[in-house]
């Protein structure tokens, strides 16, 4: 494995995919405030955060390669997560709820793309 510079900000990264990937924990933590013990709160902003202001995830993610990315193939697997994410902002703008935008059609390319990070990213 290619070492990164912030290994625990990939962790965390690979923590905010999973919740992206997953509809029933979006449905269950995100609407329903459900905790699975390990976390006091977790909504789609935490994600959205990290990606477009804590990072620079969503606004030039070549640059994260060898800080938070380990390569090329990664960049490009967020960078169509967050054309997905985009997508929808654009669309629908940034203040509804967490249980509208996972209700929207245009969620699952999210979710999708989210996963295919994921299968990337644990490869």
């Amino acid at each position: 494995m290619i070492q990164v510079t912030y290994p625990n900000m990939r962790m965390e990264l690979l923590d905010y995919l999973q919740g992206l990937a997953d509809l029933e924990y979006q449905k269950r933590v995100w609407v329903n405030g459900e905790s699975d013990g390990s976390f006091v709160h977790d909504e789609f902003d935490y994600a959205v955060h990290f990606l477009y202001d804590d990072t620079a995830l969503a606004g030039d993610v070549h640059s994260t390669i060898g800080v938070i990315l380990q390569d090329d193939s990664e960049a490009q697997t967020i960078e169509a997560l967050t054309i997905c994410i985009d997508a929808v902002f654009e669309k629908y703008g940034t203040e509804l709820s967490d249980a509208q935008y996972i209700a929207l059609p245009e969620w699952q390319s999210v979710v999708a793309a989210a996963k295919a990070a994921i299968r990337l990213m644990q490869a």
